[in-house]
């Protein structure tokens, strides 16, 4: 079943709970120390909880530029599938794009967007709207 991210009644397709669950690994065992939310607090523990505040949204908006720069200093085969399961690995290998240069455009979301803008998007419209930022 594939996740969105929903601000209000506007759907941001992101893909499918392995592919999310592989993001927030990453940033968990790569730029986290595995001490999960130690850096990025609101990304990893409100919004992989599956709800963002209005009133937690600017954090957020931060955090995630923040993430986006200490991603890029981390190549494509660093990614963790699972941070419970070190041993899987993404259904395509190492088979990816030679535009992925980096974790930072690494996660693209299943309709072909880079995950990392989808959820800028997101974050620019609830913080339009005033609304809970929710992932399901």
């Amino acid at each position: 079943m594939a996740l969105s991210v929903w601000v209000g009644r506007e759907r941001f397709e992101l893909g499918d709970a392995a592919f999310l669950k592989a993001f927030f690994s990453t940033v968990f065992a790569k730029i986290e120390a595995e001490d999960w939310g130690r850096s990025f607090p609101v990304l990893m523990r409100d919004l992989y909880s599956g709800r963002l505040s209005p009133e937690k949204v600017p954090t957020a908006a931060e955090e995630l530029s923040r993430l986006r720069e200490e991603l890029k200093a981390h190549r494509p085969s660093d990614v963790v599938w699972d941070f419970e399961d070190r041993t899987r690995r993404p259904p395509w290998g190492n088979d990816i794009s030679p535009h992925i240069t980096s974790l930072a455009n690494y996660f693209v979301t299943s309709d072909g967007k880079d995950l990392l803008e989808v959820l800028q998007n997101a974050l620019t419209v609830a913080a339009q709207k005033h609304q809970d930022v929710v992932i399901r």
